[in-house]
C-alpha cells in the first residue's frame, strides 16, 4: 500500500502516539493510523487504528466491545414537534435507563439472548442473564440518546453506546485468559494469535457482544420511534470498537478500530458532536488519504480534557447532615473532626466531590437551554469544552470523508451526574 508504518492525523500530545506506536511494534510490518479525535484510551489510543496480519487485538478492542452509533431519520418535523419536545424528552428519560441496571427500563425479548445462552465460549454462556437484563440500557459517560433536526427539518434519532456489562466481561476474560498484566492506561497490548485456538475463540466471542450491541441500540431506537409516534425512513449504523477481517490492496489484515468509525467509499456513519454542537452523517471516499487511514474516520470530537481535569475528582467524605451546609472532611481525617458551624451534628459519610473541576456545568446547562435544547442529564466531563470541536477534526481528514447532513441538536439525554457505571468506555 506504500504506507509508512503510523499515520498521524491532527495534533495530538505524545503519550497518545507512543500507545499507537507501542501497537504497532508489536507486529512486524503492522500498520497504524491515529485520527484527529484521538486521546489516550486503554493499551491503544481511543482514534486510533492497527491493522495486523497475524494477531487480533484483546486490548485494542477494548473492554466496551462493539460500541457504536446508529442514526435514523423519521418523517417528522422539527415545527410539528416543537411544542410537544419537553414531553417527548421526559418519557425517554423515564423509558429508557442510563448508567447501572435497568432502573425505569422496559426488558425486552432478543434472539441474541438465546445466542448468548447457546455461545461456543462458556464465558459468555455464564453471562446470559446479565445480558438479558442490560438489553436496551444506555449506560453513561459519553453514552447518549439523543434529537436531532437536520437541514430540511426532518426529526433524527441518534443513540451512542455498546456491549454494556456483557462486553466488558468478555473483554475482561479473554485479557485474563491471554495473560494481560496490571500495567494500567499504557500496558502493552495484548495480542492473540488469529490461528491460535484462543484467538478464534476470542473473535467468535468479539463477534457476538458486537451483535448484541447491535441489538441494544436497535432497541433503544424503536423505543425512541414508539414515543415520537414515527417510522424510520433511512438508517445509519456502526461499531467503532471491533476488529475486522479486511482486505487492502490484495492483502489480508485485521484491523482494529478503538474509537475510530470504519467509513469505506459511500459507508455512511454517524458521528457524534456534544450536547450542544451539530453532529453528522457521513461517507468515505475512495481516495488515497482515506485508503492510507485504512478508511477509518473520527467517531466523535474527541477529548481536549480527562473526565477529572472536567468535572473534579469524586471519592469519599464526611458531610454535616444540616440542610443547605457544605463542610465535609476527607477520609481518615473525620474521627476528631465536627462542623464548625454545626459542633452538634454527627458526620455522614457520603460519596461526593472533594476536588472541583474546570468546568461550570450549571453555567452549561444554562447556555443549552438559551440554544432551545431540551436536556436530560448529562455531567460536566460532557460539557462542550471537554472535547474538540467536530468541524476541525473533521476538516484534518480531508477529502476521505464527505459530509452528507448536518444534525443540529434539539433533545439530549444521558446519565446524570456522578452516575457510578463500570462498563462505561
Amino acid at each position: 500500500m506504500g504506507l509508512v508504518s503510523i499515520t498521524v492525523i491532527g495534533e495530538h500530545e505524545e503519550r497518545t502516539v507512543r500507545q499507537l506506536e507501542r501497537c504497532v511494534d508489536a507486529e512486524p510490518g503492522a500498520v497504524g493510523v491515529l485520527c484527529a479525535d484521538g486521546h489516550v484510551g486503554y493499551s491503544q489510543p481511543v482514534g486510533g487504528a492497527v491493522a495486523y496480519r497475524r494477531h487480533i487485538s484483546v486490548s485494542g478492542v477494548g473492554y466496551d466491545i462493539g460500541c457504536g452509533n446508529k442514526a435514523v431519520r423519521t418523517p417528522l418535523r422539527h415545527d410539528d414537534l416543537a411544542a410537544d419536545l419537553p414531553r417527548v424528552m421526559d418519557e425517554i428519560d423515564a423509558r429508557i435507563s442510563f448508567g447501572v441496571g435497568r432502573r425505569n427500563g422496559e426488558p425486552v425479548d432478543h434472539p441474541v439472548i438465546d445466542a448468548i445462552g447457546d455461545a461456543d465460549a462458556a464465558p459468555q454462556r455464564a453471562l446470559r442473564e446479565l445480558a438479558a437484563g442490560q438489553l436496551g440500557t444506555v449506560g453513561a459517560g459519553n453514552h447518549y440518546v439523543d434529537l436531532f433536526a437536520d437541514e430540511e427539518g426532518f426529526v433524527w434519532v441518534g443513540v451512542h453506546f455498546g456491549s454494556r456489562g456483557f462486553g466488558h466481561k468478555t473483554a475482561t476474560s479473554y485479557l485474563e485468559l491471554a495473560g494481560a498484566g496490571r500495567d494500567g492506561m499504557d500496558a502493552p497490548p495484548t495480542l492473540l494469535p488469529i490461528d491460535s485456538e484462543l484467538g478464534r475463540e476470542y473473535i467468535a466471542a468479539m463477534e457476538l457482544a458486537g451483535d448484541y450491541a447491535y441489538a441494544g441500540r436497535d432497541v433503544v431506537v424503536e423505543r425512541v420511534l414508539e414515543i415520537l409516534g414515527a417510522t424510520a425512513t433511512h438508517a445509519v449504523h456502526n461499531h467503532h470498537n471491533y476488529a475486522w477481517k479486511e482486505a487492502h490492496d490484495g492483502e489480508d489484515w485485521w484491523v482494529v478500530r478503538k474509537g475510530c468509525t470504519p467509513a469505506f467509499p459511500g459507508q455512511q456513519g454517524f458521528v457524534g458532536a456534544t450536547m450542544g454542537e451539530q453532529s453528522v452523517i457521513l461517507e468515505g471516499a475512495d481516495t488515497a488519504e482515506a485508503r492510507t487511514a485504512f478508511f477509518s474516520t473520527v467517531h466523535g470530537a474527541g477529548r481536549r480534557m480527562s473526565r477529572t481535569q472536567a468535572a473534579g475528582k469524586m471519592g469519599v467524605a464526611y458531610e454535616c447532615p444540616e440542610r443547605g451546609c457544605d463542610f465535609f472532611v476527607l477520609r481518615g481525617r473525620h474521627e476528631s473532626a465536627s462542623c464548625p458551624r454545626h459542633p452538634h451534628a454527627k458526620l455522614a459519610k457520603r460519596r461526593r466531590r472533594v476536588k472541583p473541576g474546570l468546568i461550570d456545568y450549571d453555567r452549561v446547562r444554562a447556555e443549552v437551554r438559551e440554544r432551545g435544547i431540551e436536556l436530560r442529564g448529562g455531567a460536566a466531563d460532557e460539557a462542550p469544552d471537554a472535547y474538540k470541536r467536530l468541524d476541525e477534526v473533521l476538516a484534518d481528514h480531508g477529502d476521505s470523508i464527505r459530509v452528507l447532513h448536518r444534525l443540529t441538536p434539539i433533545g439530549v439525554a444521558m446519565a446524570g451526574p456522578d452516575t457510578f457505571d463500570p462498563y462505561k468506555d
